[in-house]
């Protein structure tokens, strides 16, 4: 009896990594399969951030600080106001945005689901100005809006249950802990087996399409994306030395992405309004008219 409990507890969990919900990507029209739903990821990575930032330094650099979380609005509001005009309304309510300077060398940034970034320190240096931060801040949104972290821990539980079919211990385990549905069980397994947001990984094809939504999405904030192409250029720099990168650490080579970039440019110059300027030219003329006329 237990091994028939055993075996259709299994066929359960083959039947439900084989469902799940459709995610398109905005933009690039990608469509991916998610085992798990918003409140899930969205509870899971509230947890882990929490987590992260008590055991965090925050930057004691105010200026820092507040460019970091200047540019994060920033282009914050410019993506929810596309999403919100060209029907992805509803992902708003899944965004609450912060954006935090941590006190680390590391030339790195990560973000978690929901909108959660954190920026170290190491990384401005290489970011220099305030356009090359909103290249890295609108690729790490980037990977929030295309909703990268759910569908790699998808990846990994469909992994995870291809390597324990027939086990009855997670399902046990959730009922234990009072949660219902086979998804729920599913974000248990993932956080048992050591999911974690901060140090995620993601595939080479999400890191090229996060490339291509952060470029548009800085663009629509108002910041050049062509100078997308000098900040990877100082990245790739990094890569082959003791100073090494962990930023998008899956990351294709910096060839490749240069190459992607260049090619993608077309495309999030659309998106971008060159600011305008003003010059006292013409008023100071028309000032020394009046004065002779007088």
């Amino acid at each position: 009896m237990k091994a028939i409990r055993t075996l259709l507890i299994g066929a359960l969990a083959l039947l439900t990594a084989a469902c799940g919900t459709t995610n398109t990507v905005p933009i690039t029209g990608r469509k991916t399969r998610l085992l798990v739903d918003d409140a899930q990821i969205l509870s899971l990575s509230s947890q882990q951030y929490q987590e992260y930032m008590q055991g965090a330094t925050l930057s004691t650099n105010q200026t820092n600080t507040a460019l970091v979380k200047r540019v994060g609005q920033r282009l914050a509001s410019a993506v929810e106001n596309f999403l919100v005009n060209n029907g992805y309304a509803q992902e708003i309510q899944n965004f609450q945005w912060e954006f935090n300077l941590v006190n680390k060398n590391e030339v790195n940034a990560f973000c978690m689901p929901g909108g959660k970034i954190v920026v170290y320190e190491g990384l401005l240096p290489v970011t220099q100005d305030e356009t090359g931060l909103a290249i890295v801040l609108g690729h790490e949104i980037a990977h929030a809006v295309a909703k990268h972290s759910a569908e790699q821990l998808s990846k990994q539980t469909r992994q995870q249950y291809a390597t324990q079919i027939g086990s009855s211990v997670l399902s046990q385990v959730a009922q234990a802990k009072g949660y219902g549905g086979d998804a729920v069980s599913l974000i248990e397994m993932a956080a048992q087996v050591g999911f974690n947001f901060a140090n995620l990984k993601y595939s080479r094809d999400n890191e090229t399409e996060a490339d291509r939504l952060g470029l548009i999405f800085a663009a629509m904030a108002g910041y050049d994306p062509q100078l997308a192409i000098p900040f990877w250029q100082r990245m790739a720099q990094l890569s082959g030395g003791s100073t090494r990168s962990e930023l998008f650490s899956d990351h294709p080579s910096d060839e490749k992405r240069l190459a992607e970039l260049k090619k993608r440019m077309p495309e999030a110059l659309k998106y971008y309004t060159p600011p305008t300027t003003t010059t006292t030219t013409t008023k100071a003329t028309t000032t020394k008219k009046a004065a002779k006329k007088k």
